[in-house]
């Protein structure tokens, strides 16, 4: 492959990548917004990203979440203060270390996202009907790979950072 072919597959792959992001953070505001009784009502699609991302990651500390954002500490420390207070997140000490503090998607938000996933899923089951079984279980073969190379990736960082 030319760097010219590799910068625009690597283009391609960014920009459907985006809209299948957008796709998820329209179909999961716009449940939460929908959603009575919870939460998670009224949230802001970073803030919407943010707790789906720690809940996926189950802990993150105010430094990893920056960086899995591409913010700053201080902003990501801002936004969690305002979640913690909605009371959709929790900071507790980190028992490795003390300096640090997790944070977690608080039980109660966990109970209103399982309660908006269907719908996520639903979106998502529409597109895996709409491609059929062929095109999706390629689809997953790759995504297997593409999770694969990052969560490589992702330790290889975190070991440098280590080591150095």
């Amino acid at each position: 492959m030319t760097e010219q072919d590799t910068l625009a597959t690597a283009r391609y792959i960014f920009t459907t990548g985006r809209i299948i992001h957008d796709r998820v953070q329209r179909v999961a505001t716009g449940a939460c917004m929908r959603m009575t009784g919870g939460k998670l009502g009224n949230l802001s699609s970073p803030q919407m990203n943010m707790i789906m991302m720690i809940r996926v990651r189950e802990t993150v500390s105010v430094t990893e979440l920056a960086a899995l954002l591409g913010v700053s500490p201080p902003s990501v420390s801002t936004m969690v203060d305002r979640l913690v207070e909605r009371g959709l997140l929790t900071r507790t000490p980190c028992d490795q270390d003390r300096r640090k503090v997790d944070i977690r998607v608080s039980p109660e938000a966990i109970e209103d996202i399982a309660r908006v996933e269907p719908t996520i899923l639903d979106a998502f089951v529409e597109m895996v009907e709409a491609l059929g079984p062929k095109t999706a279980q390629k689809w997953c073969e790759v995504l297997q790979q593409v999770k694969q190379v990052l969560e490589y990736n992702h330790l290889s960082a975190i070991q440098g950072r280590q080591n150095g």
